[in-house]
């Protein structure tokens, strides 16, 4: 853990000053930020039922057209579907049953998307709606098509604006992503931004609870996601959103992989992201001095269709970068085709260790669980690959 009053003061400075030179940014705009804060807290367009803030979007517009014409990308991760769809119905508490919350989705989406459209093209803007679910992400051919499609759109120079598609979503809504917060760190991560900036409620990464705890400090710069950083995070989110300070750690270590910096920061600061793009000391600042290759992000974030049980040798093994062969395995879990993401567990412990891209079926596996590679042909034809996983197919969890 580190804060710009210790002796990170000169790293710090200087990852401030860096963000300046960040080309491609994703702007995450929470649930509780978007928001009308009551009849004082925003202003609604005449006529209108919904829950947007129409006053703070067109601010945000704004901004975002100002940073369009400095000769920055900008794409839009937005909350608030759920939200206003729940006040167009007139449902005062937070929708908790599934159909529901997917019904508010719905109605809410449209009417989200017209106020973009809205505030947006005053400044000739033009905001483009991607939906997507978890399995976008997943599936390595859907998540190619979709970076290109982002690509294409940016080269149009309109401005991407991604949601969750909460009404087809099979996922419990909110568990997915966390309030769009992991959301918008895989769309930084795919889309190779340099600065993830999440605008919320929360002002910044506290070392306690601000909400029990009046002495709490906040963070201004955190190095590395260390044990004491992950422990600071929060608890609960507002009324209409899912998203807490744990769920943004994530996120932060999404895009960290990708090599993104992010910032946390109170999204009703006139200006925010510009004024963290000049290097002023808003909010906490994540940094994120390496990053993963492509692939190897996608093997890491991606959900394992199945599990293979492992034995400590075939660990020593593809920690030395060594490949996963079959003598190793000593169980086979789940269902899963070649290709498929797989998570590695160690024998005895369960330990989850490793992600990999199996060359190999579950039910191949099955077959071969514990030969030598010189017997797989004989199981499985002359034609089958010898070894399960290759060392740059293999991720590492934790690490």
């Amino acid at each position: 853990m580190a804060s710009e009053g210790s002796d990170d003061q000169v790293p710090a400075a200087a990852a401030r000053a860096s963000l300046a030179s960040a080309n491609r940014i994703v702007i995450k705009i929470g649930t509780a930020t978007i928001m009308k804060k009551g009849e004082a807290g925003g202003t609604a367009r005449p006529g209108s039922a919904g829950g947007v803030d129409v006053e703070y979007l067109h601010h945000m517009a704004s901004e975002v057209a100002a940073l369009t014409r400095s000769g920055k990308q900008v794409i839009i991760v937005t909350s608030g579907a759920i939200g206003m769809g729940a006040r167009e119905l007139g449902i005062p508490k937070k929708v908790r049953e599934l159909r529901m919350r997917q019904a508010c989705a719905a109605i809410g989406q449209i009417a989200l998307m017209d106020e973009y459209r809205r505030a947006f093209g005053v400044f000739g803007l033009l905001p483009a709606q991607l939906l997507v679910t978890r399995d976008a992400w997943d599936n390595r051919s859907a998540y190619l098509n979709l970076r290109a499609s982002v690509e294409t759109l940016l080269e149009a120079g309109a401005v991407p604006v991604f949601n969750e598609n909460d009404v087809v979503s099979t996922a419990e809504i909110g568990n997915a992503f966390g309030d769009n917060d992991q959301l918008s760190a895989y769309v930084a991560s795919k889309a190779d931004a340099e600065l993830l900036v999440i605008l919320s409620d929360i002002d910044a990464l506290y070392d306690a609870d601000p909400r029990s705890n009046p002495g709490a400090r906040p963070i201004p710069y955190v190095s590395e996601l260390s044990p004491a950083i992950i422990a600071a995070a929060g608890g609960a989110g507002s009324e209409f959103s899912t998203g807490g300070m744990a769920t943004k750690l994530k996120a932060v270590e999404i895009a960290g992989d990708a090599g993104c910096k992010v910032v946390i920061a109170d999204g009703r600061l006139p200006g925010v992201v510009s004024r963290i793009l000049a290097g002023e000391p808003i909010g906490t600042l994540f940094d994120a001095p390496l990053g993963l290759r492509n692939r190897q992000r996608w093997i890491k974030n991606s959900s394992p269709l199945g599990s293979l049980i492992i034995d400590g040798g075939a660990l020593e093994a593809i920690r030395a970068k060594n490949s996963l062969l079959p003598r190793g395995i000593k169980a086979v879990e789940g269902s899963f085709e070649r290709g498929d993401i797989v998570l590695l567990k160690l024998e005895g412990s369960g330990e989850a260790v490793a992600k990999i891209v199996s060359t190999l079926s579950s039910s191949e596996l099955a077959r071969v669980a514990g030969l030598r590679s010189d017997e797989v042909g004989e199981a499985l034809g002359s034609g089958a690959a010898k070894v399960v996983a290759r060392p740059e197919e293999t991720v590492f969890l934790g690490e």
